[in-house]
């Protein structure tokens, strides 16, 4: 429930503090004084959209905090959702800065707007008479149905389902049309690896491949460095091999004279060894090299071939057109289990939609167990507000298809009159019997405790007399399972409230601020003396208002 609310700077209250109690509280003042300012700030923190013009002082900040006893394990799920931290209180705050910057927070942590939204929207439901056309909405009235069906944790495991139903269905939707649209498509890929797969192209070919017809069309300049590499090396006059063989034997004659020069015949036949294997390297690299015009030619075309391949795929680098290869593969192989794939598809939707269906069929049955008891209390109230031949109806039908929220289609019918077969409201009811109504199924829908504050903004416009005795009564009996709060001009309903709250215009200063305050047991009956007797105070009017509360 709402336990606090502070205002400061918000159009034309200054500064301004209320704490709430349980129960039924009321809220009275004359016109303009500030109470559609109160719901204005309260819609504020709790996430409504404002602009800058709210602000008294366009210096200084504006701010509004409320301050809320709740059920920590029915929120949890919310906080665990928002990696906020839950405490024994929770604390909805929102400023709006002189640069026109708004910033929200929960427990102190910042937020956006939206998620304060969604979190005020759990926590206070303000309901002003405008609000009554919300009873021609279809999801609202489904809304209604379920909370008193208590549909919550099964709408959820429900929209689970749908959502995966919904996701299953997308997809086959999907894979048909790309079976439908990609023959022609797949015709063109599966030539387009046919081509690539018989080129049998290999890792690392392309290098290897350029390397050869390199070689080869430089057979001639090959031969020659071949040749003259040997010729250096063994086969000329003055080979380095024969000119090694001198050299060793200078230096071996040369040791008998100089013992030292013993190390440099090991360092010569060293060299001697080295320069052997490179002569026979080379000598087999001659044999091996085979430079006839076929191996030209075989090379020639494999090397054109690739060139060719690269060029219609548009990639310059060898690796890409393998890739290209793969991912045609992968393409081709896609569509010729796509038949496979659809099968699967359709089984894993049927076993979904036999899912779906089982949980739409248990809503439904709740729903329609709801019904009778709804209708019943509903039409009880309706008596009680002066409509003795007031019936209510709720329609539920079948839908062909599957919705967010089963299958069932929610009408609320109406009849205020004897004789008159209940019709669709938007074209059966009037405002006066529209605000009537819409209080008696929120006094029904008040023993689910969906939202636990309910705030009333002049709902009894239209009503006097008995009827708003009535009023009162309903509100204060919703008060023993829900906060309410009812902004009201009438004194039978004041009357019936545990707390009263007074908003007047203070104009003592150069600017006119706005100001509450609870009333005292003395002070609330002034007050409803007043509301009964236009504001002239009588003694008359004093017993009534005694008489009232008394009741």
């Amino acid at each position: 429930m709402l336990k606090h609310l502070a205002i400061g700077n918000y159009a034309l209250i200054d500064s301004l503090s209320m704490t709430f109690d349980d129960g039924f509280s009321v809220i009275t003042g004359e016109t303009g004084a500030g109470k559609s300012i109160l719901l204005g700030a309260l819609g504020f923190v709790l996430g409504e959209r404002s602009d800058s013009s709210i602000m008294l002082d366009e210096t200084k900040k504006c701010t509004v905090e409320a301050t809320f006893i709740v059920d920590n394990e029915r929120f949890k799920p919310f906080f665990e959702a928002n990696d906020l931290d839950v405490e024994e209180e929770l604390i909805l705050r929102r400023e709006l800065t002189p640069t026109k910057k708004s910033r929200a927070f929960i427990n102190d942590t910042p937020v956006t707007l939206q998620q304060l939204k969604e979190l005020g929207s759990q926590l206070v439901d303000i309901h002003s008479q405008h609000d009554s056309l919300l009873l021609t909405n279809a999801d609202f009235q489904l809304k209604i149905v379920d909370d008193a069906a208590d549909n919550g944790a099964l709408l959820v495991e429900y929209q689970e389902v749908y959502h995966k139903y919904a996701s299953l269905r997308n997809e086959l939707r999907s894979l048909r049309e790309m079976a439908r649209k990609n023959a022609t498509e797949n015709d063109f890929l599966a030539f387009q690896l046919d081509e690539l797969v018989k080129a049998d192209l290999q890792d690392n070919e392309y290098e290897e491949v350029s390397q050869k017809l390199e070689l080869l069309e430089n057979a001639e300049e090959v031969k020659t460095l071949l040749a003259q590499s040997l010729g250096t090396l063994k086969d000329s006059e003055f080979s380095i091999l024969g000119q090694l063989n001198d050299l060793k034997s200078n230096v071996d004659r040369l040791r008998r004279y100089i013992p030292q020069a013993e190390q440099y015949l090991e360092r010569i036949d060293s060299t001697k060894i080295e320069l052997k294997d490179i002569a026979q390297d080379l000598d087999n690299l001659q044999d091996s090299t085979q430079f006839d015009a076929d191996s030209l030619n075989e090379i020639q075309e494999r090397f054109d071939l690739i060139q060719r391949l690269m060029m219609k795929h548009h990639v310059s680098d060898y690796a890409e057109l393998l890739g290209i290869r793969e991912d045609l593969q992968k393409k081709v192989g896609d569509f010729a289990n796509i038949d496979e794939v659809i099968a699967n598809k359709e089984q894993e939707l049927k076993k979904c939609e036999k899912d779906l269906t089982k949980l739409a069929d248990n809503l439904s049955d709740r729903r329609k167990k709801a019904k009778a008891p709804f209708e019943k209390s509903v039409t009880e109230i309706l008596k009680q507000l002066k409509m003795p031949y007031g019936v209510f109806v709720i329609e539920i039908s079948e839908n062909s298809d599957f919705s967010e929220q089963g299958r069932d289609k929610i009408r609320f019918m109406f009849s205020a009159n004897k004789g008159v077969k209940p019709d669709d409201m938007s074209r059966v009811a009037s405002g006066g019997e529209l605000s009537r109504l819409m209080l008696a199924i929120k006094a029904v829908a008040a023993e689910n405790a969906y939202i636990p504050t309910l705030i009333f903004d002049e709902i009894d416009t239209g009503v006097s007399g008995e009827v708003a005795s009535k009023l009162g009564d309903i509100m204060q009996k919703m008060g023993e399972s829900l906060q309410i709060v009812s902004i009201t001009h009438l004194p039978q309903i004041a009357s019936k409230a545990k707390n009263h709250f007074f908003v007047y215009k203070d104009e003592s200063e150069q600017k006119t601020r706005s100001c509450i305050r609870q009333l005292s047991h003395d002070e609330r009956v002034t007050e409803i003396a007043k509301m009964l007797s236009n504001d002239k105070i009588t003694p008359e009017a004093i017993r009534a208002a005694e008489v009232l509360i008394s009741l």
